[in-house]
């Protein structure tokens, strides 16, 4: 088959499927779970895998699934990636009622575009004609959520990373992957008076790290608190410590510092003894990043030192900037072309705060965005209202590119990896960034 015969196959199969990846969606996102904790989503991916004949290793990082479907020959090796988990929306009318999840942004597409790339590889015998092989992998804990929940996992030796990539990376998931290809789901945007479905992503995003922080005080009866240290005011003088900060944060780093206070004492009528604060500090480049840290690092330390408590500030390796892989980028813009229109692209594309960022830095990754939600990202209205471009047209892009990749040889998954330089090496990235 030509490249163009096996793209029309592949398309076809994957429309062929359309109501059952529908149906998969809707599923996933009527059982929303959090990261490390998606056991009844991997479920559902793993069926059709089984029906399909899939062979595949599950329970990577707890939950993620990874599929290896080989080609002919074994030149190149591109990895099609999608996500498990949801965020906590309480006020979502499909959050759980026990649990609050919700999948607010829109991983359940994600997983299922993943799922119809699966049902075009095996129904179509493209895999024969292609001269390297494709990895499928369904990865968990991409929301950089629920802090204390996953600093236990890493205590119990469970896991070593909040994020499921970064996690993916530990493991050695992509000590044989050549490039990494995934989509997100957006929404229909408007540049020069034209309708924007999709963008083959780009940098301009945020990373950003992560810190726990807890207060310790001095309990004793609300009624007579000078017998106590009120952990709670420390906190707040801390909190109010960083918005003094937020002037000096210099505008081009774009900062962002949003804590949240996850446990505010234990009765109304005893002076908080134990009080919890997570955040994170966001900036668009790793050096702001870092030295808005060491700032909000002093700050809860000037909350402590106010009020007379102590402090403990749990440091956590966040998810880095986004990077671009340009000769990648522009293969994905092709093929966004094909399937939307060039009309209804934008060549450019942005960035977000996402571990895909950590893969950029040690291979070829595109972490591309295709409309098809609507409401607000994270807020209780936000919904996939147009699956069929969200699930079906984005599983048609990837194994598009992936087909375009590993086509004659290999030759431009081959090219595209010789001319591209990481600028870190997977131990780098572990010491550095990570720590570990």
């Amino acid at each position: 088959m030509t490249v163009q015969e096996m793209k029309k196959a592949a398309c076809e199969a994957i429309e062929k499927h359309a109501q059952d990846l529908i149906e998969l969606t809707t599923a996933i996102e009527l059982e929303p779970e959090l990261g490390y904790k998606e056991f009844k989503t991997a479920d559902k991916v793993k069926k059709v895998l089984d029906e399909l004949g899939f062979k595949y290793q599950d329970q990577v990082a707890v939950t993620g699934i990874v599929t290896p479907v080989e080609g002919r020959d074994h030149k190149a090796k591109v990895s099609i990636m999608g996500e498990l988990d949801a965020v906590l929306v309480p006020d979502c009318p499909t959050a759980d009622p026990v649990t609050h999840a919700a999948h607010c942004c829109g991983h359940n597409a994600q997983a299922a575009s993943v799922v119809g790339v699966a049902y075009a590889l095996a129904e179509t015998g493209i895999m024969k004609e292609l001269d390297g092989d494709i990895v499928l992998m369904h990865v968990p804990s991409e929301e950089f959520v629920e802090l204390e929940y996953r600093k236990g996992l890493i205590e119990q030796g469970v896991i070593s990373c909040v994020g499921g990539k970064q996690e993916f990376i530990k493991l050695g998931v992509f000590d044989d992957i050549d490039v990494m290809l995934m989509q997100h789901t957006g929404q229909v945007m408007e540049k020069d008076g034209k309708q924007i479905f999709a963008n083959p992503g780009g940098e301009g995003g945020l990373g950003f790290v992560g810190r726990m922080v807890k207060y310790t005080g001095k309990a004793c009866h609300a009624a007579a608190p000078w017998n106590g240290i009120n952990a709670l005011k420390a906190a707040n003088v801390g909190m109010l410590a960083i918005d003094a900060q937020r002037e000096t944060f210099p505008p081009a780093d774009n900062v962002r510092v949003h804590p949240i206070v996850t446990k505010g004492g234990d009765l109304v009528n005893v002076v908080p003894s134990d009080v919890r604060i997570e955040t994170y500090v966001r900036a668009n480049n790793t050096e702001g990043i870092l030295n808005a840290a060491e700032k909000v690092d002093r700050s809860f330390k000037a909350g402590a030192d106010a009020i007379g408590a102590e402090v403990e500030i749990t440091k956590l390796p966040g998810y880095m900037c986004p990077l671009d892989c340009q000769p990648l980028k522009s293969l994905v813009t092709e093929n966004l072309n094909e399937i939307f229109g060039e009309e209804h692209v934008d060549p450019i594309g942005h960035g977000g705060s996402t571990d895909a960022s950590d893969v950029a830095h040690i291979l070829p990754t595109c972490h591309m965005f295709i409309a098809g939600s609507t409401g607000v990202g994270h807020g209780a209205d936000y919904k996939v209202a147009d699956p069929h471009m969200a699930v079906i047209e984005a599983a048609k892009v990837m194994v598009c590119t992936a087909i375009d990749l590993l086509a004659n040889g290999a030759e431009k998954a081959l090219a595209i990896k010789q001319e591209w330089k990481a600028p870190m090496t997977k131990e780098e990235y572990m010491s550095k960034w990570l720590g570990l």
